[in-house]
């Protein structure tokens, strides 16, 4: 028995995009519903269109939308979106919601449409690397997508790397965006900050410091480099407030150290003890000797000697 095919999203989220936008645009014809078929494209009524639930942005920019509406107003929808159908007869945008929204600014009452079988995780994938591919998701959304992918499809990371052409370091940088606090999220997503900002951020853990920071960023107009230098001398201040007072410092304690150095110089020889000195005048002295005898004579010499 021949292997039973794979389905298509093994191949790659890229392949499937690939499929959709490299068909000729040219071939759009209209098709009776009951023969739509995978990747077929009709002109589909707008009142019959619904959202994308997996759709990965959560903004749309209304300037920006007004703009390709008042492109479509001249050009018309140049790219077609992609849907899927659904029991009640509607169809489900899986990409292209954009240039849904601003057909219907533009006041359109049909819109051209490539129409594909998928399931939710089809849904998912595909809306995710379009809008990745098309570079319209801020870097937090595009965090949240890889998040959800993990969460609702159980990919790994290594998978996700697979399916949307990225790094493996790529995501993972992505992702640990989401640990920073809701406030340097924001300004993320405001574009008020840089991806190399964040990563600034998050080599510190306190997060009152990062949004202190983050502030700061925003209202010196600092540069990543900038960010990183304030950072590593934080970090240097913290350290030296953290650590002990050092010993040397102390005048009672080097005059110890010293006269013990003077006894065991004069009595014993240089190779056959070691002081270490410590912090907070603490240290260990280290004897080597050679037998009971030599044992015997430096206790002897310790009795004879006022330290």
């Amino acid at each position: 028995m021949s292997a039973m095919k794979k389905p298509a999203l093994g191949r790659g989220l890229g392949a499937l995009i690939s499929d959709i936008d490299n068909m000729p645009f040219n071939t759009r014809v209209e098709i009776p519903e009951s023969q739509v078929t995978p990747a077929s494209i009709m002109e589909i009524s707008m009142d019959k269109i619904i959202a994308n639930p997996y759709q990965p942005r959560s903004t749309f920019d209304e300037d920006s939308l007004e703009e390709l509406a008042d492109s479509i107003k001249t050009l018309g929808v140049i790219q077609p979106i992609t849907v899927r159908t659904t029991d009640d007869d509607k169809y489900q945008i899986i990409s292209g919601e954009r240039r849904y929204r601003a057909a219907l600014l533009a006041g359109l009452e049909t819109i051209p449409a490539y129409i594909r079988k998928a399931d939710d995780q089809g849904m998912l994938e595909m809306a995710i690397v379009e809008n990745i591919q098309r570079e319209n998701l801020d870097a937090i959304e595009i965090a949240q997508s890889f998040q959800r992918l993990i969460e609702e499809c159980n990919l790994t990371q290594e998978d996700m790397a697979n399916r949307v052409g990225k790094k493996r370091a790529t995501i993972t940088n992505y992702l640990r965006l989401l640990r920073l606090p809701p406030e340097v999220q924001l300004a993320i997503r405001a574009k008020a900050i840089s991806m190399g900002h964040a990563k600034a951020l998050l080599s510190i853990e306190d997060s009152k410091k990062q949004i202190k920071l983050c502030n700061q960023i925003i209202e010196h107009d600092l540069s990543v480099r900038q960010i990183e230098d304030k950072i590593r001398k934080l970090a240097s201040e913290n350290k030296q407030k953290s650590e002990p007072q050092d010993s040397h410092d102390d005048p009672s304690v080097d005059e110890a150290y010293i006269h013990l150095l003077d006894i065991f110089g004069r009595h014993l020889d240089n190779n056959s003890f070691f002081i270490k000195r410590g912090e907070n005048g603490k240290g260990s002295v280290t004897i080597h000797f050679n037998g009971e005898e030599e044992l015997f004579n430096f206790l002897n010499l310790l009795e004879q000697t006022n330290l």
